[in-house]
């Protein structure tokens, strides 16, 4: 089984957390009076950034700029998908400058950009998953954005409902394990409406069910490639299911970022190519 599980090597967009703070609350994980340690954190991320580069992934950087504390958390900003970017407009107000370098660096490297005139929060509420696009709501992302969403890319969206606000983004609460056509995702049935809970079973019959612990260990916002699934230690029950599946977990502490409610995809935006 181990054996049958193939990588994909993939593009990976990150911001070194040079300004990292927790200096407001806009999740339940948030408290600005728990202080970060900044060095502990840009010894994790580089851990994380060197993981993906030991496992073949290409890793680039946006700059950090100054008062912007969650520029760390690139997934946010945007999602890609056959060289077609589509922006983020952040629904709190603190982070809406984000989008600005992060629109500079894509432009940089060629790309045009979309402006979505609905609340929109990237990769953090829009998941590719091969033929579709599953797409949160409920906290941050609208309905809206997700009609915006399938115009723009040309994909069909499935919306689903999150409803607990620890899980205030479905990169928090899901991830896809494979992209292919019949792809297959890790998720935690609690988070979702019981409708968008039925639509999961329907499309993934055969999904990685997660216990509320190691959905509260960040252990859905985990990056995987095909068979190496990047993911918090702490989610040791979901590790082993995943082995047990033929995946290769790959731990990498980013507990400094769980303060801000962020983890190993949230610091990761993967740059989706045109496919041959």
């Amino acid at each position: 089984m181990p054996d049958s599980r193939v990588p994909r090597r993939r593009r990976y967009l990150v911001c070194e957390p040079r300004h990292f703070a927790v200096q407001y609350a806009i999740n339940p994980w948030m408290h600005p009076d728990e202080p970060v340690d900044v060095i502990r954190a840009l010894d994790q991320w580089q851990a994380l950034v060197d993981a993906y580069r030991v496992h073949g992934h290409t890793v680039d950087s946006v700059k950090p700029v100054p008062g912007l504390p969650d520029m760390v958390f690139a997934a946010n900003a945007a999602v890609v998908v056959d060289g077609r970017v589509f922006g983020s407009l952040f629904h709190a107000p603190e982070r809406r400058p984000e989008s600005v370098p992060y629109e500079a660096w894509f432009k940089s490297e060629g790309y045009d950009v979309y402006h979505p005139e609905s609340v929109c929060e990237g990769e953090g509420d829009l998941v590719p998953a091969g033929r579709w696009i599953l797409a949160g709501t409920g906290f941050r992302t609208t309905r809206e954005a997700h009609s915006e969403v399938q115009e723009y890319l040309g994909m069909p969206v499935i919306s689903l409902t999150l409803v607990d606000p620890y899980f205030y983004h479905l990169d928090t609460a899901l991830f896809v394990l494979d992209e292919g056509h019949d792809g297959n995702i890790a998720y935690y049935p609690e988070a979702f409406s019981p409708g968008s809970r039925e639509v999961l079973a329907r499309l993934y019959p055969d999904a990685v069910l997660a216990t509320r612990e190691d959905a509260m260990a960040f252990g859905l916002n985990s990056v995987s490639d095909g068979r190496h699934v990047f993911i918090s230690p702490g989610a040791t029950a979901l590790a082993g299911q995943l082995a047990d599946r033929g995946y290769v977990p790959v731990p990498v502490d980013l507990s400094e970022f769980h303060k801000a409610g962020g983890g190993i995809k949230c610091c990761t935006q993967e740059i989706r190519e045109i496919r041959s």
